[in-house]
This record gives structure tokens, sequence and C-alpha cells, in this order.
């Protein structure tokens, strides 16, 4: 009797961890546009200070940008990579950035949902999260009718939107654990 009651406590521990998980994000996902104190250091850009640079070749990889299989983000650029073990661009794509920015830095996905409705009320699908700011979830997804809409900057919001299809393929290469690197 004590191995299946134990086993019975297991699961409903790891049940009610995983809707823990759910509302939190749900939670920070849906919060209050309340300005957070800031910080010692670097603190958070707004997405009207963002303006692609001027680079001879956009499907290079950046350079400095680690090692490995990563997905890497320049937020000045507003593109993404998906980088092969051998260093080699899979795929290379523009995104609408979000309205609060992940500082510089490498993450791993921490989370993934299959579709879910996004902090600004839109439809969303393949979100791939790998930052918290300022208790603002941080991660990449597609709008399911396909809009790419410029995030309202009186919002902090922490999509970071994707076209259909480069989200089909960030879902498939983006596992928990995959590493992320974040340039600017």
């Amino acid at each position: 009797m004590a191995r299946s009651s134990s086993g019975f406590v297991a699961g409903l521990t790891a049940a009610a961890l995983a809707v823990v998980g759910f509302l939190t994000y749900q939670a920070s996902a849906s919060a209050p546009d309340t300005p957070a104190p800031p910080k010692a250091g670097k603190t958070p850009s707004a997405a009207a200070s963002h303006s692609p640079k001027d680079k001879k070749d956009l499907n290079a990889v950046p350079a400095q940008s680690g090692t490995g299989e990563r997905v890497v983000y320049s937020v000045g650029d507003e593109r993404v990579w998906l980088i092969s073990e051998g260093g080699e661009a899979q795929r290379t794509f523009t995104v609408a950035p979000s309205t609060v920015d992940p500082p510089a830095g490498k993450y791993v996905v921490t989370s993934r949902s299959a579709s879910i409705t996004g902090s600004d009320g839109v439809p969303i699908e393949h979100v791939v999260r790998f930052a918290n700011v300022s208790g603002i979830a941080i991660g990449f997804s597609a709008a399911v009718d396909g809009s790419m809409p410029q995030p309202d900057p009186a919002k902090k919001t922490g999509g970071i939107r994707e076209k259909r299809a480069d989200g089909d393929a960030m879902w498939e290469f983006a596992t928990i654990g995959k590493k992320i690197v974040v340039i600017q």
C-alpha cells in the first residue's frame, strides 16, 4: 500500500507544479502595466529604441555569439538565427520585438506552449520562453492570424513575434534546454 500511495502523491505533486507554473506564466502575461522600480545596471528598453543595424550579410552568423547549436537573437537587428552544431545558420529571419528586451547574455529555453492567447489578446502559437525581465516573460511566438504588429509602447510585453513559418521552425529547433544567445 505504501508504494501505491507514494506514487499517487508524486503524481499529484507533479500535476500541482505544472498548474502553478502555468498560472504563474498567465499572471505574468496579464500583469498590469505599472513601471517596476529601476535596478542598478541594465534596464529593459522600449521597442521604440529599436533600429536595425547596417550589416553587409544578414545571413552570416553573428561574431561572438557563442558556439554549438543555439538560437541567436539580435535585439538591434530584430533578427534571429537558428544555428546548427557545426556553427552554420540553418535559418535566419526578422522578428517584431516586444516592448521589454532581454539583456544581452546566454539563456536556455525554459518553457513552451503550443497555443495560448498573448498578453495583447491575440491568439498565438509555438511559444518558446527563455527569460523573465521584471516579471515579464520573454519568448518567441507567432500570431495564428499571421500578423506581426508593432507592440503598443505603453504596455510591457515580452512576446517577440515571428511569421508563422518561422515560428514553426523555431518550435522544431528550440526545445527545452536549448541555448539562446541574446546580442545587442
